[in-house]
């Protein structure tokens, strides 16, 4: 009788593990929460989203970045001009953790030069 119970029990996480994920899924496509529907609108359009500049956003604006507070975006602008975002990495501004959460969020546009 123990052996049988073992059993069922193996059986039904088994089937927990496997069936359920899957499951919940299909009831998250069928009935998205508000705040997965916005998450999922967010990230349909955000090749749509203004990236932000590294070199002319305000220290205010960097701020608002992940990570990136008053000490961090004070650094970023000390740092100016970048020829790429990469640049905060390679000048050693800010740690690698924390450009993997800004990356896809900003850009290093360059200043266009005048033609003469």
């Amino acid at each position: 009788m123990k052996r049988q119970w073992q059993a069922m029990l193996i059986a039904t996480a088994f089937t927990a593990l496997t069936v359920g994920p899957a499951w919940a899924k299909d009831e998250v496509k069928k009935a998205p929460s508000p705040a997965s529907a916005s998450a999922s609108a967010s990230a349909s359009t955000s090749a749509k989203v203004e990236l932000m500049d590294l070199n002319s956003a305000t220290k205010k604006e960097l701020a608002t970045l992940p990570k990136i507070g008053d000490v961090r975006s004070d650094a970023i602008i000390k740092g100016r001009p970048y020829k790429g975002k990469d640049e905060l990495l390679s000048k050693k501004i800010i740690p690698e953790d924390v450009y993997n959460g800004i990356k896809d969020l900003v850009i290093a546009r360059q200043k266009p030069t005048e033609k003469k």
